[in-house]
């Protein structure tokens, strides 16, 4: 006899609201795709034709894009600046969060420290921006390394939140245990609670290398003059007060995209097991 398998009831609504969420992530990754592959005179202002593919695939506006935006040494300013920034982040954000997340409930101070370093992401950038711009020159660091300190301290109270609560999944008989074997808090924590901290190390990294790949202003406003472009800064070059060449620029922004959706799909895994982690435990 022929098993009977029940039929399962579809949930139209999430169903349509799924769609309508693909529709809107792959609707511009497709307009983004054909602008780029298209040529100048292809280029029309009605619908169709901006919907419509290319006559002809050609790599040639990724070729000139990468020449124009200086492409190598762009993208090698980018890396550096968000691999350094993401590895300051997490050795100190981290212990930031340790610390705190572990004694402001019993402890006023750290309670004050919390609420202190928390309020810090509610002061618009637009405010310290020109403190900053004077600060960093008068320091000597505007450039690179001035962006890099900006960004640790820019991402500090988003990343001590995110620390300090996951904290809340770990249990204090591990700490407990490791200190009656004689390990002091400094081993405590690099040998058993920092390694278990790792599915938000890689939440905290893609968030943080997200906006720091992305941030326009930081550099501009910095390292402006000093000759250092990063990808953000470099793709500018596409928008003058005449126009915007859209097919460099999409062809700049597609290149620009690649490396940190690749970053992204490698952490996507720990990302998924930090979620699952913090609901069961």
């Amino acid at each position: 006899m022929k098993k009977a398998y029940k039929a399962e009831r579809v949930s139209w609504p999430v169903t349509i609201l799924l769609i309508l969420g693909l529709i809107t992530v792959i609707f511009p990754l497709y307009m983004a795709l054909v602008i780029a592959l298209k040529q100048p005179s292809e280029m029309t202002n009605s619908i169709a034709g901006l919907l419509s593919l290319p006559k002809s695939f050609s790599l040639d506006n990724f070729r000139e894009a990468m020449r124009v935006t200086d492409f190598w040494r762009s993208l090698l300013n980018s890396f550096l600046i968000t691999f350094i920034n993401l590895v300051i982040s997490i050795a100190l954000h981290s212990v930031i969060g340790y610390v705190v997340g572990r004694n402001r409930g019993s402890s006023k101070f750290y309670g004050f420290v919390y609420l202190y370093i928390i309020s810090g992401m509610f002061v618009p950038f637009a405010i310290l921006m020109m403190p900053l711009v004077k600060q960093t020159a008068q320091i000597g660091i505007a450039n690179m390394a001035g962006v890099i300190c900006c960004y640790v301290v820019f991402y500090m109270p988003m990343n001590m939140m995110l620390y300090s609560g996951y904290l809340v999944n770990i249990p204090l008989s591990l700490e407990e245990a490791a200190r009656v074997e004689g390990a002091g808090t400094w081993k405590t924590y690099w040998s058993i609670i920092f390694p278990i901290m790792k599915p938000m190390h890689a939440t905290v990294a893609v968030l943080t290398a997200l906006g720091t790949w992305n941030d326009v202003m930081t550099p501009l406003v910095i390292m402006s003059g000093s000759g250092m472009n990063t990808l953000p800064l470099a793709q500018m070059t596409f928008q003058t007060q005449f126009g915007t060449n859209y097919n460099l620029a999409f062809a700049s922004y597609l290149l620009a995209l690649l490396p940190i959706l690749i970053f992204y799909l490698f952490c996507q895994k720990q990302i998924l097991n930090g979620v699952v982690n913090g609901a069961v435990k």
